[in-house]
């Protein structure tokens, strides 16, 4: 295959001042890169967990009433319902490396300074800064969205979230050990704002300049799959433009990276994606609704403990892990078609929380909680990876963010409506959970057509 011009100069450029290093890119070298990624995932929520199921206690401890309690426990949720976006567009501006270190120094930051809080103002200040700076999944997730095919986009993601999700199941049980000594609370922070030290660390040695190398050699893949030669030049040459202001932006005025953050979130805003997004604010408040009171309705209507909802949560995490290992043989069945495979599981979704909503018997609950973590797990990747392929790679972290922004909408809308429901039975918040989910479901259905003719060419070829 030949490449274009532009590609060839780039290329004799690159050995001569790399020393032929584009000549030695292989696919080993995106596979170390990725592989590294799943570390800074695993980290990242090993680190938080650890502290996120001590900080009520600790607020409390503090002298902090119950509605000062909540109410900074929502300053979290808020802050990055307003910055999501606009550090996910920052992302696609100055570059993956530079944004991903800046949150991940800066939410390191926070944590010392929760480490440290010995007054209620402390406390909401950390939290404040993790609320603004703490997108580094969201960053990750838009570099391996850069660096792999699309093909093999929800195979990468799927085990990115596996990873995290291990550490999600880990960090609990680490943070309550630790908590069990004289200031474990603050110890504990201060050992997740050492293991952010440690992703920063691992993130700066990273093979940055393989992942150039061969994101470069991954566009010239793609545009062999383009119509005609001339779209293919004009892409590369467009793509070639977008990577170089992006690694020279890093250094441009302030006022210009806000000017072109504002420029991509308008036109992301005026995009056709409404309905992706719709689909996610549903479902991502129809399994939160689902979860919202698990704990209190199974003792109501069946009896058990706490901690059996605990175990039972804890096993439905575990089969979340497993579902995004399996997710590559899922998508190869499907063959690639990611909005066949987003209806199905969003429609499993909603069946499954139908008979947990309707159950006779624990039992039940018991077998719609485990294929529930698959339909989920699968859902989640499905719709990142369809808001990639319809709004395309070019904004990916802006994208992301935008998502990102939705889901901390259904984390303030998803209590208010809990809490309605309950008042009318236990039962309430998951049969609430079931009409959304059809919403969702009625929407996909509408807009069939669009997903099949839009979007990258990939996808209709796949």
């Amino acid at each position: 295959r030949r490449p274009g011009a532009a590609a060839r100069m780039e290329e004799e450029e690159e050995g001569e001042g790399g020393g032929g290093r584009a000549a030695t890119a292989s696919p080993a070298a995106s596979a170390r890169f990725v592989r590294c990624l799943y570390a800074v995932g695993f980290l990242d929520l090993f680190g938080v967990s650890m502290v996120v199921p001590l900080m009520n206690l600790h607020i409390k401890s503090l002298g902090a009433s119950h509605t000062v309690a909540g109410i900074i426990g929502s300053l979290y949720g808020i802050m990055q319902l307003f910055t999501s976006t606009i550090v996910g567009c920052w992302s696609d501006i100055v570059g993956r490396r530079y944004s991903l270190l800046a949150c991940i120094l800066l939410s390191a930051l926070g944590y010392f300074l929760l480490g440290n809080s010995t007054t209620v103002f402390l406390f909401a200040i950390s939290r404040v800064l993790v609320g603004v700076f703490k997108h580094t999944l969201s960053i990750s997730k838009a570099l391996l969205s850069d660096l792999v095919s699309e093909r093999a986009r929800p195979l990468v993601m799927g085990r990115f979230n596996a990873a995290s999700s291990v550490g999600f199941i880990l960090g609990p049980v680490v943070g309550g050990y630790l908590a069990e000594f004289k200031g474990g609370f603050y110890q504990t922070a201060f050992i997740c704002a050492s293991i952010f030290l440690l992703n920063g660390g691992l993130v700066w040695m990273l093979p940055w300049s393989e992942e150039n190398t061969s994101n470069r050699n991954h566009y010239q893949d793609k545009e062999t799959n383009s119509f005609s030669a001339k779209s293919n030049h004009e892409h590369h040459l467009k793509s070639a433009t977008s990577r170089t202001v992006t690694n020279s932006s890093f250094f441009q005025s302030p006022w210009i990276q806000v000017a072109t953050v504002l420029k991509k979130i308008k036109g992301i805003a005026c995009s056709n994606l409404w309905d992706v997004f719709l689909v996610r604010f549903l479902m991502s408040v129809a399994i939160l609704l689902y979860y919202s009171n698990f704990t209190l309705a199974l003792e109501e209507r069946f009896g058990v403990k706490p901690l059996f909802s605990g175990y039972l949560m804890s096993y439905s995490s575990a089969l979340g892990v497993l579902a995004g290992c399996l997710l590559g043989p899922i998508t190869r069945l499907y063959g690639h078609n990611t909005y066949r495979l987003l209806l199905h599981s969003s429609t499993f979704t909603c069946t499954l929380i139908l008979l947990y909503a309707s159950a006779p018997s624990i039992w039940m609950v018991i077998l719609s909680s485990t294929f529930l973590a698959f339909s989920t797990t699968i859902g989640r990747t499905c719709i990142i990876d369809l808001e990639l392929t319809v709004g395309g790679n070019e904004a990916s972290g802006t994208l992301l963010g935008v998502g990102q922004s939705v889901t901390s909408v259904g984390r303030i809308v998803a209590p208010l409506l809990s809490g309605i429901a309950q008042e009318f039975s236990p039962c309430g918040p998951p049969s609430l959970a079931v009409g959304l989910a059809l919403v969702a479901i009625v929407i996909m259905n509408a807009n069939k057509q669009k997903y099949r003719s839009q979007g990258s060419v990939k996808l209709k070829n796949q």
